[in-house]
């Protein structure tokens, strides 16, 4: 199986794969995993990333270019035309990644994991390139490294031929009860900067271009309209939970 993890930070992921079992398992050749450096599918002298976003609003936004382009690039070294594949984004507004998803990943042949940063990443992203956008739990990380490190770790041991004991990944926690009884885990906080006393994910986010393969920014967010633009965003972060997070929308 392969993984390819796409960061602006590749150097993060020098200590978490070299130990244990995910090592193990690139040693016997069970998993290949390659670390992508996002800003060598950028094409200025800086090497841009991110940008402001539409709307206003603190931070910056991870642009849709690069994103697209390299998991363009990798899927063209494919030479595998039927190759099953998961392109997941890692987002604190995604859907909860619980066993029965690191199962089903098990069965792939490919995972590309994006590793947003800063506010977010542009919303087309998600709609547009992404299989899967999932979050590690109720809290806010830095970027969506870490997550990433983890998934590919829960995906890994669940490998035939990983563990050693085959057992090992039956006998344990979450094999036969999963974590669907979530009225036990109560969220403490979550990040929203909607005005709602309920407990909401991020609104969408998007920044430059204004249009990218056909696929515009909404007009709200161009309108200079702050009052429109929050009743927007407000409307949209609960679209979005009740979509990725229903239990927290009730």
């Amino acid at each position: 199986m392969r993984f390819d993890i796409i960061t602006i930070f590749p150097d993060f992921f020098a200590g978490p794969l070299d130990y244990g079992i995910v090592r193990r398992a690139r040693e016997a050749r069970l998993v290949d995993v390659r670390v992508h450096d996002l800003r060598a599918f950028t094409h200025d002298r800086h090497r841009t990333v991110d940008d402001r976003p539409f709307g206003g609003g603190e931070g910056m936004v991870l642009k849709p270019e690069p994103l697209f382009e390299a998991v363009e690039s990798l899927a063209e070294k494919d030479t595998a035309a039927d190759s099953r594949t998961a392109v997941v984004l890692l987002s604190a507004s995604g859907k909860l990644f619980r066993q029965e998803t690191a199962r089903r990943f098990a069965q792939l042949d490919r995972i590309i994991f994006l590793c947003g940063r800063y506010e977010g990443v542009d919303e087309r992203v998600a709609e547009h390139l992404a299989t899967d956008e999932l979050s590690i739990g109720d809290f806010v990380l830095s970027g969506g490294e870490l997550a990433a490190a983890l998934i590919l770790d829960a995906t890994t041991r669940l490998i035939p031929g990983a563990l050693g004991n085959e057992d090992s990944s039956v006998n344990e926690s979450f094999s036969t009860i999963e974590a669907a009884d979530h009225e036990m885990a109560v969220p403490t906080s979550h990040k929203s900067p909607v005005t709602s006393h309920r407990l909401l994910l991020d609104f969408p986010h998007y920044t430059r271009p204004a249009e990218f393969r056909g696929w515009p920014v909404p007009e709200i967010l161009l309108s200079g309209n702050h009052e429109q633009i929050r009743r927007w965003r407000e409307e949209k972060a609960r679209e979005k939970t009740s979509k990725n997070r229903p239990e927290l929308a009730q």
